[in-house]
């Protein structure tokens, strides 16, 4: 699976990079017909708190899921779409099996 990280007006370092790959590679071993993944992190309103958007669509045969979470930090923001993500695994692979 092909992972893309797009940071929205930052320069995500590389910690964060590779806290997201880790994150969403765990997707791929439950689906593995993903075909692409596409990560987007942006920040809402700097000066609130709970201001970190993470973004994750997953491309998979005859659908894309999406899903986004808000959270503190970007780290939680991802894990908590990682952990969404799997839900809506789960419910593709009911539906298309």
């Amino acid at each position: 699976m092909k992972t893309t990280i797009n940071a929205v007006k930052f320069k995500a370092d590389e910690k964060l990079e590779k806290f997201v790959i880790d994150k969403v590679s765990k997707l791929d071993r439950i689906i593995d017909a993903a075909t692409t993944c596409e990560v987007t992190l942006k920040v809402d309103k700097p000066e609130s708190a709970n201001n970190k958007i993470g973004e994750i669509s997953l491309a998979l045969p005859g659908q894309t899921l999406f899903i986004a979470k808000q959270a503190d930090t970007f780290e939680q923001a991802i894990a908590e779409c990682v952990d969404a993500m799997k839900i809506q695994i789960d419910k593709y692979k009911e539906r298309y099996r």
